[in-house]
């Protein structure tokens, strides 16, 4: 049987309250039921849909990232993710694929994830934005 679709991403944290929270104020995801594992962590949903694990107890890797580059997230709001970025200190990389093509937004949450924030091409450009 092909695989047809991502279901969720998992990721490790030394502070699964902090995570929550930034994940819940950049991308709006809300903690929602999760099975009583023994381990501390939460499920984060996104349209009624668990997408994000949240995963505490565990060591973080030397590597944040491990063999993972980056995880991406189809994203509206652009000016107002990069206003909540802005408000956290978080630093972040806009880009806009050739021909105003779609934004995309790259940043590291509190752990050292990588995570994409995709945002339709015809959102307005950020006050100042220089390619």
């Amino acid at each position: 049987m092909p695989a047809i679709a991502m279901d969720h991403f998992t990721i490790l944290t030394e502070d699964v309250s902090a995570t929550v929270a930034f994940y819940g104020d950049i991308l709006g995801l809300e903690p929602g039921p999760r099975p009583p594992f023994d381990f501390p962590g939460a499920w984060l949903y996104g349209d009624g849909r668990p997408i994000l694990h949240v995963v505490g107890g565990r060591p973080l890797p030397q590597d944040p990232q491990g063999v993972l580059d980056h995880m991406a997230f189809t994203a509206t709001g652009l000016k107002e993710t990069l206003r909540r970025l802005d408000a956290r200190g978080v630093s972040y990389d806009l880009r806009q694929l050739p021909g105003g093509g779609l934004w995309q937004l790259f940043f590291l949450d509190p752990s050292g994830a990588r995570v994409e924030l995709d945002f339709r091409g015809e959102e307005t450009a950020p006050e100042g934005w220089q390619e």
